[in-house]
């Protein structure tokens, strides 16, 4: 495998937590962060009892930006220089219907979501460029392709990141410097249990995490999936706007 040092936010559970054990387990390096101390331990001693490589835990809040910036400059230093392959996975999903809503919560999600995860991958990226390879990665999701019911402030999140993230695909063309964008749809992780809306063509989390890593070593610049919803979600983007939101506003169940 040719990435052998990764940096990996929201690694305490879900996809982050599959995607560092499938690096640590490949060989890797896996620069594991997460607030949840505890976790990233379970996760490194797992990773140490499968062989391959090894899971370094970072515990830190991503909200906090110069630590973040730290971290990733920390591991770089680890690295000899240059990350392999970094990957802005860490994200909050709660509703934020518009009749009930928090600005607290809209800000929590927005910094996670949003801010922390172009944190995350922009202060990996002069290293990146001045090694001439690497790759940064953001998970988004099929949110990001229209705004869905009770879900504004993470919609909004996830469609700034896939801008953010087509603003760096254009200039990093011929650096050497790969800048992918990951759009999953539902996944059942152990947070997934507290969602209250339906959650059609749902996935394992091990078989999403084996369709982002071989996206990730393709070096696909989108990937959306599972097939089936991705496609309603294109479609759902085209759609006008007179046609859209009532539709869209009958399926609100929160």
């Amino acid at each position: 495998m040719a990435h052998k040092t990764v940096f990996l936010t929201g690694a305490s559970s879900g996809l982050g937590y599959g995607l560092a054990l499938h690096y640590a387990r490949a060989g890797a390096t896996v620069y594991g962060v997460a607030r949840r101390g505890e976790r990233l331990e379970r996760l490194a001693a797992e990773a140490h009892a499968s062989g391959g490589g090894r899971v370094i835990p970072v515990a830190l809040d991503v909200t906090d930006g110069e630590a973040l910036a730290a971290a990733v400059r920390a591991a770089e230093e680890a690295a000899g220089g240059s990350l392999d392959v970094v990957v802005a996975n860490a994200g909050l999903g709660d509703p934020t219907p518009a009749d009930r809503i928090d600005w607290r919560l809209v800000k929590r999600i927005l910094d996670v979501n949003a801010s922390a995860a172009c944190v995350t991958l922009a202060s990996s990226l002069p290293a990146m460029v001045a090694r001439g390879r690497g790759t940064v990665v953001a998970i988004s999701s099929l949110a990001a392709f229209r705004g869905l019911p009770s879900s504004a402030a993470y919609c909004a999140s996830k469609a700034a990141l896939d801008v953010f993230m087509e603003s760096l695909r254009v200039d990093l063309r011929g650096t050497g410097v790969r800048a992918l964008t990951i759009h999953p749809g539902f996944v059942n992780t152990e947070g997934a249990v507290h969602d209250r809306f339906p959650r059609p063509f749902a996935m394992k989390t091990a078989d999403a995490v084996r369709i982002m890593a071989r996206a990730i070593d393709r070096g696909a610049a989108v990937t959306a999936f599972p097939f089936p919803l991705a496609a309603l979600a294109r479609m759902a983007r085209v759609l006008p706007r007179v046609l859209y939101e009532p539709l869209a506003r009958g399926r609100r169940t929160g």
